[in-house]
């Protein structure tokens, strides 16, 4: 189990970009142990978001720490060790197995030939057994539908094994059952002690798995807490511009968009 010490700070974070504010003063403290979802409309800034918490895109202003520390002070490869990013609609261009892809991931300095040694080879075979990988081990990644590559991307992010995890759009491409598993995935990478911060749109599937919910419109951070309180008819109102309800019984918070409301 992961020691649920990691902490990962937003201070103040605002990108700009062709004169306007994709995110405008974000802040928000994110603890191992958690799993965040990042919810809002198309163009609220939760890719813009996601990508400044995983140190990729510099802010315009405001700061990203690691457990005190700013991301622009930590190593590349450091940083890399310690947490992973899924980007949404990820790609691969190169006709190499899949086992090899999800192995990418271990460390940033993986040797690109040879085989891998008895160690990371069972880290791999477990992360592809997890996101249903194991018989498509030896395809070479160009081949996979969209579904099977989004699921050999997770592998990828998730065999090393970080403190850290950034998803954008973890269930895009997926069918229900594969898109249920992730979700599930994620849960329990959380259970175990690892931040987990996703930015979705499918509510009905991330809620009920996430126990926090920041919600973005305008690139501001209009709600933030825990799941079971900050989801609300109005939130999703505000949010969205169509009615919603929000509901909760005993297999937890449900989400139904109400057709025809304005």
């Amino acid at each position: 189990m992961k020691a649920a010490m990691t902490a990962l700070e937003a201070a103040s974070v605002s990108v700009r970009r062709g004169g306007r504010l994709i995110l405008d003063g974000a802040s928000a403290r994110f603890a191992g142990g958690s799993f965040t979802a990042i919810i809002g409309p198309n163009g609220a800034g939760k890719s813009t978001f996601v990508s400044v918490l995983a140190g990729l895109l510099k802010p315009d202003a405001g700061a990203v720490s690691l457990d005190g520390v700013g991301l622009n002070r930590i190593p590349l490869k450091a940083l890399a060790r310690r947490r992973a990013y899924l980007p949404q609609n990820a790609r691969c261009e190169w006709p190499i197995a899949v086992e090899r892809l999800v192995a990418l991931g271990l460390t940033p300095v993986l040797p690109a030939f040879g085989e891998l040694g008895p160690a990371d080879a069972a880290r791999v075979a477990l992360a592809m057994a997890a996101c249903d990988l194991t018989h498509l081990k030896d395809q070479p990644a160009t081949t996979l539908s969209g579904g099977e590559l989004a699921r050999a991307m997770l592998a990828r992010a998730l065999v090393g094994d970080p403190d850290v995890l950034l998803v954008d759009e973890p269930t895009a491409g997926l069918d229900p059952r594969h898109a249920l598993d992730a979700m599930r995935r994620l849960r329990s990478l959380s259970d175990a002690g690892h931040l987990v911060i996703a930015a979705v749109h499918d509510l009905a599937l991330a809620l009920p798995f996430a126990d926090r919910v920041i919600a973005l419109r305008g690139g501001r951070i209009i709600a933030d807490g825990p799941t079971a309180e900050a989801v609300t008819d109005d939130l999703l109102r505000t949010l969205y511009e169509v009615e919603a309800r929000v509901a909760h019984d005993a297999d937890g918070l449900s989400v139904r968009f109400i057709a025809g409301a304005a």
